[in-house]
């Protein structure tokens, strides 16, 4: 199997699980950030895999982000070069083919909430803690977090985290709509492996259109994508797992996805 930098992977059925490696804090940097692009075109191109679950390396820390190193001499081009890198990562992960699932298993902390954020659910542990406290140190999220997080939870609370700098526990995260779903310590995880473990169940094919259409909304009014939303239901019938499925559905039986 292809390696990535700071990043293990491992397929588990239909589910690619990758954990973030990089301690003590699961920092991101140049190497990793570019594996990310790299790891997400490979599953792109897997026809067997369906989701993808995030997590930290240890119990401590899902990720804590950049490292405030590369930004300690001011140096613009630094700076330019990894808001780029940042940006390319996160996106290349929002527009995972499958279904992308953060476990949140400790600290999020800047660009380790924007990597949870740039996912497509999110499960964290009760003692997980969340932040994006870039204008603390005279910087500002800029791997999709001004935008992101402010669609999930409204713009008073973004303003309240990122204008205030308030770090929120998991149980704020989950009651804003931060997270979908706060488990025990130790439980994140195998939560999110279940769930991926739904999105097996259904047809690749249609969990991409519906998760397109789904995020078409953050891009243009709603009377731009119903059309569109008929036309490529009338498009599935293109595919083999439309026929599998209807099929399968009226013989009672399980239905066997070629995500094709």
């Amino acid at each position: 199997m292809t390696t990535y930098a700071h990043l293990n992977v491992e397929k588990r059925g239909h589910t690619a699980l990758v954990t973030i490696s990089n301690p003590p804090a699961n920092t991101w940097n140049s190497d990793s950030l570019a594996a990310l692009v790299d790891l997400v075109t490979d599953l792109n191109a897997d026809r067997d895999i369906y989701a993808l679950v995030l997590t930290g390396e240890g119990s401590k820390f899902f990720s804590a982000g950049a490292d405030l190193k590369l930004f300690a001499d001011g140096d613009k081009a630094m700076a330019r070069r990894m808001a780029r890198l940042f940006g390319q990562a996160f996106e290349a992960l929002t527009a995972f083919r499958g279904v992308s699932i953060a476990a949140i298993n400790g600290f999020a902390m800047g660009g380790g909430l924007e990597v949870a954020l740039a996912c497509d659910l999110r499960i964290a542990e009760a003692q997980a803690q969340m932040a994006l406290p870039e204008a603390s140190v005279g910087l500002l999220p800029c791997a999709g977090g001004t935008q992101n997080l402010a669609w999930l939870v409204g713009e008073g609370w973004a303003k309240r985290m990122i204008l205030c700098g308030e770090r929120i526990d998991a149980a704020t995260a989950e009651r804003i709509g931060l997270v979908e779903q706060v488990v025990p310590t130790g439980e994140a995880l195998t939560a999110a492996l279940a769930l991926a473990e739904k999105v097996a169940r259904q047809s690749p094919s249609s969990t991409n259109v519906c998760k397109r259409l789904i995020q078409a909304a953050r891009l243009q009014p709603m009377a731009h994508a119903l059309p569109t939303e008929r036309e490529w239901f009338v498009d599935l019938f293109d595919t083999q797992d439309q026929k599998e499925g209807v099929n399968a559905f009226l013989e009672k039986r399980a239905p066997v996805w070629k995500n094709a």
